[in-house]
């Protein structure tokens, strides 16, 4: 038995769109207005999607827990997985005693705080988001930032602000990889189309970055960092972007801006530093010590990171990917759920069942290189098998309640996700002709918002931008790149990003919850989803000649 989506279930789709937003201002209100602990502001909205997708969108109940119940086990696997293990190798490091060491040897880089969030949070950050992605770099990025001092509600604002230009060539390409497959449109246009408006923003970000961090005048005064660090980025996103294809552009984009960062900080210096609080890491919940401290040896305090990126980008590579999921990953339709929810006109050309297709990947597999990386990290640094198994189990019961909260925010984004209430919203936003190049990359960045991913925005909103683009007599390259675009803006305010977030900071008194962690950066994803927007619009209309033919 199957189910048709109902765009317009109230008869106008303003007001159906208006009453399908109300579990998402139910969600984001209990957060940052009510401080309401952010489980249980997910399950109120989630508990208010199961009503509006039920009793408004006439959606059948056994597929809203169904769609719920998927949610659940993806917030599990990969997200809650990637997020334990990620956590789990920060705390080895601290406990072993080399994040101390590392805190020295940044310091020693610079002890500026601004320079130490361009190398961190925007560079470092991206090389994880190209490798890993599924919210890996923020977890990893905000705990770097904590242990090198900052605090923690700065630590969480920086690494997601810095986890925005990069997001499109997420996981190797994945979101771009996905785009063309759902819009069967060619793969390498619609990546050199998005090299073409994210290198603007890679170029911006750092200064933004910067001027959130430190002020206009603190931003200034370091504005050859900026202006270096993201020239070199965004030149080389453009470059390998549209010579070479979308799975390497980030980690390329990456080690060539810290490498330029690290050069330029051999001949130029801040005029005045600006050092983070020289306070110690965010104390582990393991017994300590676990091993003797390696203070001094530097070779073996970057081990955990040094494992970490091997085998992350390992992990994702194809053929790799390939052979491990041949033998690790069972794939699995999800009951009741599978192709039972049709996506019909103008979303669809004609009705299409929506997959539901459940995949561990072999076994998760960013989440299962993370593991891999910190046990042998572990060994190598002389840890004890048992000491390991108290470290990940102390480090468990350190992101219970989060894995829990990921789990819910992810019921509440598939329950929207299948009952069509996220489409409906935007319809609203397609339905606005000439202006539709403006509002493009936003229906992108309401899709990350809402979803926690550009893949899965570019999944649920793909054939939309398609469809509309050939009605208006756009080129559909433009609008479908435009979704992935504008889709990397929400990434800082989705749900799952900020529980991350407040997760990889948390541990210190001042420790910020997830409401204070989306207040701080609404406003800053906002404003640069309406740039993207502003581009877009420039691009479609007066300069037609940067739309890759």
């Amino acid at each position: 038995m199957t189910w048709s989506q109902n765009y317009s279930p109230l008869g106008g789709l303003g007001l159906s769109a208006l009453v399908a937003a109300i579990p998402i201002v139910v969600l984001l209100g209990l957060l940052a207005f009510w401080h309401v602990r952010a489980q249980i502001a997910a399950l109120a909205g989630l508990l208010v999607a199961f009503a509006v997708a039920i009793f408004i969108f006439h959606m059948p109940p056994s597929l809203t827990f169904a769609a719920a119940g998927y949610g659940v086990a993806f917030g599990v696997f990969p997200i809650g997985w990637i997020i334990l293990n990620a956590i789990f190798i920060y705390n080895l490091s601290v406990e072993t005693g080399g994040f101390s060491v590392l805190q020295r040897q940044v310091a020693g880089l610079s002890g500026d705080r601004r320079i130490q969030a361009l190398l961190i949070a925007f560079s470092f950050g991206a090389f994880i988001e190209g490798a890993a992605g599924f919210g890996a770099p923020v977890a990893i990025s905000g705990a770097l930032l904590i242990g090198l001092g900052f605090k923690p509600l700065e630590a969480a604002k920086l690494a997601l602000i810095g986890n925005t230009a990069p997001v499109a060539y997420g996981a190797l390409g994945t979101p771009l990889i996905t785009l063309a497959k759902m819009t069967e449109l060619d793969l390498q246009l619609l990546t050199s189309m998005v090299g073409r408006q994210l290198p603007f923003f890679s170029l911006l970000v750092p200064f933004w970055l910067i001027a959130a961090q430190a002020g206009w005048r603190g931003m200034v005064a370091v504005w050859p960092a900026c202006l270096v660090t993201g020239a070199t980025f965004g030149l080389s996103q453009f470059l390998v972007s549209n010579f070479i294809g979308p799975m390497l552009v980030d980690i390329i984009s990456a080690i060539v801006s810290m490498g330029a960062l690290v050069l330029l900080m051999k001949v130029w210096k801040p005029a005045s530093d600006q050092p983070a609080d020289q306070t110690t890491p965010a104390k582990s919940t393991a017994p300590a010590p676990v091993a003797a401290p390696i203070t001094g040896s530097a070779g073996k305090a970057w081990l955990p990171w040094i494992f970490l990126s091997m085998f992350v980008f390992l992990w994702g590579l194809p053929v790799i990917k390939t052979a491990l999921n041949s033998v690790f990953a069972p794939t699995f339709p999800v009951p009741l759920l599978h192709k039972a929810v049709l996506r019909v006109p103008p979303v669809a050309l004609t009705p299409e069942a929506e997959p539901a297709i459940f995949a561990l990947n072999a076994l998760s597999a960013t989440g299962t290189a993370l593991l891999v990386a910190g046990v042998l990290a572990g060994f190598a640094l002389g840890l004890t098998p048992r000491r390991l198994l108290a470290l990940y189990g102390r480090t468990f019961w350190q992101v219970r309640v989060s894995l829990l909260t990921i789990a819910l925010m992810l019921a509440l984004g598939f329950t929207t996700r299948y009952s069509g209430t996220d489409t409906t919203m935007g319809l609203v936003m397609a339905g606005t002709g000439w202006w539709f190049p403006f509002f493009s990359p936003l229906i992108g960045w309401l899709g990350v918002a809402l979803t926690g991913s550009d893949t899965s925005s570019n999944v649920l909103f793909g054939n939309l931008q398609k469809v509309s683009a050939e009605q208006l007599n756009l080129s559909p390259i433009l609008t479908c790149a435009a979704n992935s675009s504008g889709g990397v803006m929400g990434k800082m305010i989705d749900a799952q990003s900020i529980v991350v977030a407040a997760v990889a900071t948390g541990g210190r008194p001042d420790s910020p919850d997830a409401g204070t962690v989306l207040r701080s950066v609404f406003w800053h994803s906002v404003a640069l989803a309406l740039l993207v927007g502003v581009l877009v619009m420039l691009q479609a209309y007066v300069f037609p000649g940067m739309i890759p033919k």
